[in-house]
Parts: C-alpha cells; structure tokens; sequence
C-alpha cells in the first residue's frame, strides 16, 4: 500500500509509541477494504508495539485506532489517505502515549468531561479544514475513553450522506445529532460542551498586563507582526479567532517566493510553529468585539474579557464574499458552498454552478469539471475576470458553461437542500433558472472590520486605510494585510505589510515611549 519511503517515514513516527496500539479492521471484499488491510499490515511492519486484528464493525471497511490500556477508540471509515494519512500517523502517536500537544489545563479539562461523546465527523479526503478537525476531535478521544470518534469518508459512505443530508464538509454529529459545520478547533468544542469553559478563559485573560504591540488576527500579516515584534524584545501578544484565516483553505501556493510549491494547511503549521518559536501570548480562538482608546488601548472579547496594550497591530484579514440573495443563508452547507476544494466531492456526478469569473471562480470551475456532471459558470460582467490562460483551459472542456452577464438573484431549494438558482440575464433582462445540486459562491473577499466602524477611517469597500508605515488614523494603532486599502491581495505582501506596521509600531513606541509609560503605569 505504502511506498518505501512513506514506510520509512512511518517507522521512523512510530519508534516514539511508548505502549501498545491495536488496530481492529473490519474488511470485506471491495478494493477499498483490500487497501485498508494493505495499510494496516504497513503499519503493524512498521512497529513491534502495533498489532491488528479483524472483525466486523458498524461500517466496513474501517480501521479502529485502540488503546487496550485505557481503552480510547478512534475510527477511521474508509481510506485515511491524502490530508488525512497524518490524522492517522497522529492517532497512532497519541494512541500509543506520545504527548499531546495541549496545554495542561486543557488536557485536564477534557480528562474531567462527565457523560459520554460518540463524534462522527464526515470529511472528504481533498478537504483542507478536515484534518484540523479530525485531529482536534482525536486527541480528544485520545484523552478521555468516554469520548470517541470516527472520521467517515464522504465519498466512500455516500448512503449515509445522502441520509444525514450532508452537503458540506467537515461536518461533525455527536451522539447522532448534528453539532458542527467547518473549522472547530479543541477549545471551541469545549465551549460548547462545558457551558463553563468561556468565562474561565475570559477571567484569566482579564488577569494579563497591557502589552507593548498586541496583534488582531493569526494570519500571514498577524503572524509577521508578531514575530517582528517578539524580534524587537517588545512584550508581544497575538489574539485570533484561529491561525491562518483564509489561507488554510488555500490548496495550492505556487507563488510564495523561495517555495516552489505548498499547501495552505502547511504553510498555516509552520506560520504559527515560527511564532511559537518566540515568547508570544497567543490567545486564540478569541474573537474581537471593539477597540477604544482608555489612556492605553483596550481590545474587548467576545468572552468578555479585555486585553490592554502600548499599540494595537490589526491584522484581522478577510472573508469571503456572500451574494446576499434570497435562500443563500437557508441552504448554507445545504447545496450553497464557498470552498469547492472541500465540498466538491459531495456533488460528484451532480450537476453545479459556480458563482464568478476570476481566478478563483475559473480555477473552481475546472476542478469541480472533473468530479460533477457538469459546472455552470456565472459571472456579472460582460467579460471573464481569469487569467487567459484559465479560460482557455475551462473552454476547452466538454462540461463546463458559461454565461456572462448573468446576476444572480435567488437560490431554491426542497426545505432541504438546493434545486436550482435564478438569475437575471442583464443584457435581457429576462430571468431564467438553472437545475442543479450545489451553488459554489467565488465572488471575492470582504474585510474583517465591522467591528471597527467609526473607529478607523476606511474606504468605502471597508478596508482600513493605512499610510507607508502601516498606521491608521488612529495614531499607534496600525494594521495590515487583506484588512488594509492594499491594493493587491496575496500571501507574500501580507506578511510584508505585516513586517511593515509591526516596524511602524516599534518606532511610534520609541517616539512616545515617556508617554506610554505613564499611561501604563
């Protein structure tokens, strides 16, 4: 199953299991379950603490991950290839007592959860948001014996899809009833387990001294920022909904200079490993709420806790853009989706339409070509937006559409899923309707910052205006990245701009280091 060098790699992972892990697969005569079994024969050659045994389980084929020690159990149903192979390799590891990387507090916390959690998390294996979620609910199950998991193959179990009526990806069900759609991390899942957890975690942030930069937001520009700033001896603090932003749900990076090729999950694992490589308070899954000015700066939490600092970095990135018609929010995760990466194998042999003509909406449309019946392609304006080279590619495919002036106006659906779209034909003006099974919005990205109205100046698309230095109109206040007037959204200018306030944010200090001062004392 494995090649030689991936058995290498794995034998390598495993010498670090401390007690035994045994697999149990449940395998019938298909050439998936004949992969699975390959696998695991790969895994038990690769360390003398892994055994296998077979039986039949709830879905087959499906290997379990056991601990006999304590009895954890975590379950993969289907192939756990692609992104999810390192899930697996991270099973085996917590499984067999490699330590977990989490903090104390929360290990204890997870260790102390009373009742039982049976989690069922539907993935697709091109899923970039999948594996942080299979690997948060793991370690997890790895912890506490009264909580498992088991990560389904979408693609693989399509009956139970099709019966649960998933249509986006990660979708997570505990104790049989529906819990999560998208990225949830350990800490959100606690929040919404232990209705205690938020106003812990709000005191103890409450409990923190005011920084010197205090950066809004973990990706590419947050995480630059950051680490200037740690780099400068400033006491540096980074607060973040999560690490990476829009960039975790980016498949392929083959313009970040001096890396041929990557992939947004990875650049987003060694982003924040490089922070943690310097003393920064990361605070993360915390949402901001407002920003006012008492003598320092106080950045107030949607816990309700409120953090105070010399100078505030925001660096709150963007999101993207809805087409705010009738039936997109009903038929969220219900056909209409925003990452064709995650969700498109949902809707293989079904027919689609993307929503945009420019890079993203082109290159969605010809990956989604090779998975879904057909692809319809709706862009406003007279003319595609994509690279030429993209059109080329999309024209010459056999099953894809496209209709320019084409302005969409209504989504439908059955209650439970989508039917069709509506659209206006602008040069008409006559209003036609399109049969399919899935909407994929590609339409843009809007800033993070209405949390920030009349606080900042910013321009009317909501971005926050910023001069050379990265300052806003507010003075020691700066920002950067995708959130900003830049006029070029990409990854490596991100982290320039961020490098860029973070300096900016060092000399205002110096400037006015007696008055901030005072002020914090």
């Amino acid at each position: 199953m494995l090649d030689a060098n991936v058995k290498n790699q794995l034998k390598t992972y495993l010498q670090n299991l401390k007690r035994p892990v045994e697999l149990v697969v449940s395998a019938d005569d298909s050439n998936k379950a004949k992969e699975l079994s390959s696998l695991a024969q790969d895994i038990v050659d690769s360390s003398d603490l892994v055994s296998v045994t077979y039986q039949q389980g709830k879905r087959t084929p499906s290997m379990s991950v056991i601990n006999p020690q304590n009895g954890t159990n975590i379950t993969f149903a289907g192939l756990p290839m692609g992104h999810e192979f390192t899930s697996l390799v991270l099973a085996l590891l917590h499984s067999g007592g490699h330590p977990i990387k989490l903090d104390e507090q929360v290990i204890e916390q997870i260790r102390q959860l009373p009742g039982e959690f049976h989690f069922e998390t539907y993935v697709s294996l091109s899923c970039q948001t999948c594996p942080e979620v299979i690997q948060a609910l793991n370690m997890m199950a790895a912890i506490n014996p009264n909580i498992t998991n088991v990560m389904i193959d979408g693609a693989l179990f399509q009956e139970e899809v099709t019966e649960r009526n998933i249509m986006s990806v990660p979708s997570v069900f505990l104790n049989g009833e529906a819990f999560s759609v998208g990225a949830i991390s350990v800490v959100e899942v606690l929040n919404k387990l232990d209705k205690n957890a938020a106003g812990r975690q709000a005191e103890q942030l409450n409990k923190k001294s005011a920084f010197d930069v205090l950066v809004v937001g973990g990706g590419p520009a947050g995480a630059a920022a950051a680490i200037y700033s740690a780099r400068k001896g400033l006491n540096t603090g980074i607060v973040a909904d999560k690490f990476g932003g829009q960039v975790a749900e980016t498949v392929g990076i083959e313009n970040f200079i001096s890396v041929s090729k990557t992939e947004g999950p990875k650049l987003v694992a060694n982003l924040e490993a490089h922070v943690k490589d310097y003393d920064v308070d990361i605070m993360a899954n915390q949402r901001a709420l407002s920003l006012a000015k008492n003598g320092l700066f106080d950045v107030t939490l949607e816990s309700g806790a409120t953090l105070s600092s010399k100078t505030v970095l925001l660096a709150t990135g963007a999101r993207w853009r809805e087409m705010n018609v009738p039936g997109e929010q009903e038929y969220r995760g219900k056909g209409v989706a925003y990452c064709p990466h995650c969700d498109g194998p949902l809707f293989k042999g079904k027919r689609v339409a993307v929503i945009g003509g420019g890079n993203s909406g082109i290159e969605a449309a010809i990956d989604l070509a090779n998975i879904v019946e057909h692809v319809t392609v709706l862009e406003f304006d007279s003319k595609l937006r994509a690279d030429e080279v993209l059109q080329r590619k999309a024209k010459s495919m056999g099953n894809i559409t496209i209709i320019t002036q084409a302005q969409t106006t209504e989504v439908k659906g059955d209650g439970t899923r989508v039917s069709s779209l509506v659209y206006t034909d602008r040069a008409s003006g006559e209003s036609k309707e399109v049969i399919l099974a899935g909407i994929f919005v590609q339409i843009g990205l809007v800033p993070n910052t209405e949390w920030l109205k009349g606080v900042v100046d910013m321009t009317p698309r909501g971005e926050i205006i910023v001069d050379e230095r990265g300052q806003t109109s507010i003075p020691g206040v700066f920002a950067a990245g995708d959130v900003t007037n830049t006029p070029y959204k990409q990854i490596i200018i991100a982290m320039g701009s961020g490098a860029t306030a973070s300096l900016g944010a060092f000399d205002y200090l110096i400037r006015h280091s007696e008055e901030t001062d005072v002020k914090a004392a």
